[in-house]
């Protein structure tokens, strides 16, 4: 995933002129632990992202793209035309979840990059827990237990009671607490709250992916998937010889096949 994430890279550049705002009162930071192949020897591996909440709303996106977003709304680092300068900056901040998520009562919104450009989705709130009589002591508080099925996965949630804030990771809300552990049960995903504290103010750099075009949630997975072998390397790798590229592309059928999503199933 990230070879081809860095063939396509020059569609990860951003703009403040597409800037959208986050009203924030708290922010919560949690590490991914995940699985990108379905392989049974699989390795895990980890990644951050950053969590904005009020009362009514929330937004979360990957930490890298966040720092990113950081620094090109100060112009501390921008885009200067130069592929290989611009591919040096901004692979640093390279991460496999690049999507801005932001959850309402009602639904929730999606902004990912494609190798088609961006695009932007929504979908219904509609997650429904089972509260489970079972408690495990997550730092100083007993959290209580929550399973659900979506997205073609079975998820076990711990939740804060003592934080009433019904946000979590990913797309997981709705329950009675803020959600400090979540994860499948085959434990691909794992989800795990590192920092929590206030923070009230407006971030001005919540999502700036731009020229954003609405798709069909089906669509963009299918094209997710495809952007694997969609990549031919005869047409990037100029004077590559033949064995080379046939490997390259071989192994972009690989990932094709091994592809682990967190979603299997797109409701």
């Amino acid at each position: 995933m990230k070879k081809i994430l860095l063939l396509i890279l020059t569609f990860y550049i951003f703009s403040v002129k597409a800037q959208k705002s986050f009203y924030s009162e708290y922010q919560a930071g949690y590490t991914l632990d995940y699985k990108s192949s379905n392989l049974p020897n699989a390795k895990s591996e980890r990644t951050t992202f950053i969590l904005l909440m009020n009362d009514k709303e929330s937004y979360f996106k990957s930490m890298n793209i966040y720092v990113q977003d950081s620094l090109i709304y100060h112009k501390k680092i921008k885009e200067t035309g130069n592929a290989l300068a611009d591919m040096t900056t901004f692979f640093k901040f390279e991460c496999e979840y690049p999507e801005n998520i932001g959850t309402t009562s009602a639904k929730i919104y999606v902004t990912t990059p494609i190798s088609r450009g961006y695009v932007s989705y929504d979908e219904p709130n509609n997650l429904n827990w089972k509260l489970v009589n079972e408690f495990k002591k997550i730092g100083n508080t007993n959290c209580q237990k929550a399973v659900a099925t979506k997205y073609g996965r079975n998820w076990i949630a711990f939740f804060n009671p003592k934080i009433p804030l019904n946000f979590g990771p990913y797309k997981f809300n709705n329950l009675p607490g803020l959600i400090v552990e979540l994860y499948d049960d085959k434990d691909n995903f794992h989800y795990k709250l590192y920092s929590f504290k206030k923070r009230k103010g407006v971030c001005p750099f919540a999502n700036l992916y731009k020229n954003v075009k609405p798709a069909k949630k089906e669509k963009v997975y299918q094209w997710r998937k495809d952007s694997f072998v969609d990549t031919d390397f005869s047409e990037i790798l100029d004077n590559a010889d033949p064995e080379t590229i046939r490997q390259l592309n071989r192994n972009s059928r690989k990932l094709y096949e091994q592809y682990n999503p967190i979603e299997l199933k797109v409701n």
